[in-house]
């Protein structure tokens, strides 16, 4: 008795230890996407100039597909908690390809910005999209209007002082923040993905029981984590941006 006791005992405080550094390390990634957030307003408040461009379908379909997937990761677990090992294979599985489904459209995404001009550090001139339904071009806030090739403030009724001489030594600063925004929650989520196919590994092999799970607790509160700061970014880029 008093051997199984230790042992439990010992059980307990591994996955005590693994929970709070599963906690510190999701407190780490919240510091570092609020560091870039904000750096995302400073820097927009005091540009001469900002692109505000239209958030490719293929990152809202990443949404679904995130949230599904994180349903699916909650099955896993809770499939575990029951000693449904099987289910819980399934359900890690499911969560593992769900995962690579974002991806592809994240990365659909991207090309689609890259496609219509939007490159990371490029010239702001440099997008080709259609503008005012793709993208528009603020100065100081307010959005300029652009006749041909040329951009003119709202005031200038003339049109006779186009800004593109002054805007070439401009670069595209907002594409720049959301390709580092998404790509690096992006880089986490490549972490998840490492996780789950070591838990579909471990799985397979019989290693999680109802009484030791805790590789798949980690994984599914990381993955719903993930879940929720992409939900976020989404919501941060198109209410600020």
């Amino acid at each position: 008795m008093n051997t199984s006791a230790t042992l439990v005992g010992e059980r307990n405080r591994v996955s005590g230890a693994r929970r709070n550094i599963t906690y510190l390390l999701l407190f780490a990634i919240v510091m570092f996407f609020v560091a870039l957030s904000s750096a995302y307003v400073v820097s927009m408040a005091n540009a001469t100039y900002w692109v505000r461009f239209r958030i490719p379908q293929p990152f809202l379909i990443s949404t679904a597909v995130i949230v599904v997937s994180s349903v699916a990761a909650q099955l896993a677990l809770v499939s575990a908690r029951k000693g449904r090992a099987r289910a819980a294979t399934v359900w890690i599985l499911a969560t593992l390809l769900l995962g690579l489904v974002f991806t592809a459209n994240q990365r659909t995404g991207w090309y689609e910005l890259i496609a219509k001009g939007n490159y990371m550090a490029d010239r702001i001139l440099a997008n080709n999209g259609t503008y005012g339904e793709d993208y528009t071009i603020a100065r100081k806030g307010i959005t300029l209007l652009k006749e041909g090739d040329q951009y003119f403030l709202p005031d200038d009724v003339q049109r006779a002082k186009p800004l593109n001489a002054e805007m070439e030594d401009y670069k595209n600063t907002s594409a720049s923040y959301f390709y580092v925004l998404t790509v690096g929650h992006w880089l986490h989520l490549v972490g998840g993905l490492l996780v789950y196919i070591v838990l579909a590994i471990r799985s397979l092999m019989g290693r999680y029981t109802a009484e030791e799970h805790t590789g798949i607790w980690q994984g599914t509160l990381y993955w719903h984590f993930l879940g929720g700061l992409w939900i976020y970014l989404l919501l941060f880029l198109t209410v600020v941006h």
